[in-house]
This record gives C-alpha cells, sequence and structure tokens, in this order.
C-alpha cells in the first residue's frame, strides 16, 4: 500500500451523519473478487438518484479528501467500502465519529480517518463550501489538519502511524520477514506440509 505522510487536496462536505458501508458501496458492488474498479460505485444510489448530491457537482470533481459526518462507515463489515473510497481517489476521511470496524478495516487498508471535534467537522465544512478550491492539509507527520487559519491536532497511536507512514498493510508486515519464513520452510521435516510457489 502507498506510504501517508502528508496530503494536502481539495475537500468534499458530505453532511449527512450514520452513513452505512451500503451507502458507501451498495451490495451488488461485492460481486467482483479484485480490489479495483469500486470508484464507480462509490455511493452509487445517491450519485445516480440525486443530481444535487454533493459528488455531483462538478465544484468537488478530484477532490481526495472527504470530510463526512458523525458515525461514518456503520452497518456491515466490508472492506469495499474503503477500497471503494480509495478507488474513487479519497486518502483520507474525516469525521467526528466512525465505526470501529469500517476505522480498523481502513487504518489496515492505507486509508487514513481522522477523528477531529464535530465543531471542527463543521469549521471545515464552511470553509470548503464557501470556497470550493480551498486546500485542505492532512499530515500524519505531525498529527494535524491544516485548513485556511485552522490548525487542528488529532490522535493517533503511534503504532498504527508508523504502519500507515511506511506504507505496511498486513502482508506487508509479514513480507518483511520473508527471509526467515523461507529459512524456517528450509529446516521443515519433509513429512510436515509445505508453502508451494504460485506458478508462474
Amino acid at each position: 500500500m502507498e506510504k501517508f505522510t502528508v496530503h494536502t487536496g481539495r475537500a468534499v462536505p458530505l453532511r449527512r451523519s450514520d452513513v452505512d458501508t451500503d451507502q458507501i458501496i451498495p451490495a451488488v458492488w461485492l460481486k467482483q473478487v479484485s480490489r479495483t474498479g469500486f470508484g464507480k460505485g462509490l455511493f452509487a444510489a445517491w450519485r445516480a438518484n440525486d443530481q444535487s448530491f454533493v459528488l455531483n457537482r462538478p465544484e468537488h470533481e478530484g477532490a481526495s479528501i472527504l470530510v463526512a459526518g458523525p458515525d461514518f462507515g456503520t452497518g456491515s463489515s466490508r472492506e469495499h467500502a474503503v477500497w471503494a473510497l480509495q478507488n474513487y481517489g479519497f486518502k483520507a476521511v474525516i469525521s467526528s465519529r466512525y465505526a470501529d470496524i469500517f476505522r480498523g478495516n481502513s487504518l489496515k487498508g492505507g486509508l487514513l480517518t481522522v477523528v477531529l471535534p464535530q465543531q471542527t467537522v463543521e469549521q471545515i465544512w464552511e470553509l470548503i463550501e464557501a470556497d470550493p478550491k480551498a486546500e485542505v492539509t492532512v499530515d500524519l507527520a505531525s498529527r494535524e489538519v491544516r485548513a485556511g487559519e485552522l490548525v487542528a491536532p488529532f490522535e493517533i497511536d503511534d503504532y498504527t502511524r508508523w504502519r500507515l507512514m511506511e506504507g505496511l498493510d498486513d502482508i506487508g508486515l509479514t513480507l518483511r520477514h520473508v527471509d526467515s519464513i523461507d529459512a524456517f520452510e528450509t529446516e521443515r521435516p519433509t513429512y510436515k506440509p509445505v508453502t508451494q510457489p504460485i506458478p508462474a
């Protein structure tokens, strides 16, 4: 996964609370087996049925930060919700509160989910609604969000921060020990199961 240290981009104000994973990526999109191609399914029902929906507005095209209402990512656990946000182009989400499973999936998958007080979220909404070209900076290195005159610190544990800054998901963490794994496999008794290489 990509390393995340600092990202600056335009932001989308999603003034909706309790957005669940079925709204983020409808179940019909879950038939795909790859981690790509889900961007078209992001908020598909809202985008198709509401021309005034924020992602349909040309001034927010190409934005890379989503500023959402409280309780974002509730509902069923589906990694596809994270993939849809990333495939669409979002690098970070800002909200005052997330569903625990969604936030866990996001941080393991490389999508930074920043928790800020609701009052601060509303300040950012007002800024980007007044000027859709305004840039927002999410700085994981210094653990702060900057937008206009606003500087808002956020908390994230050291281990998760390190993983994001190193670009390490669970597979990446495992591959850091591939030499030790290979050495272990060569010493295993022949009567025990072994890991077979994937055919080229």
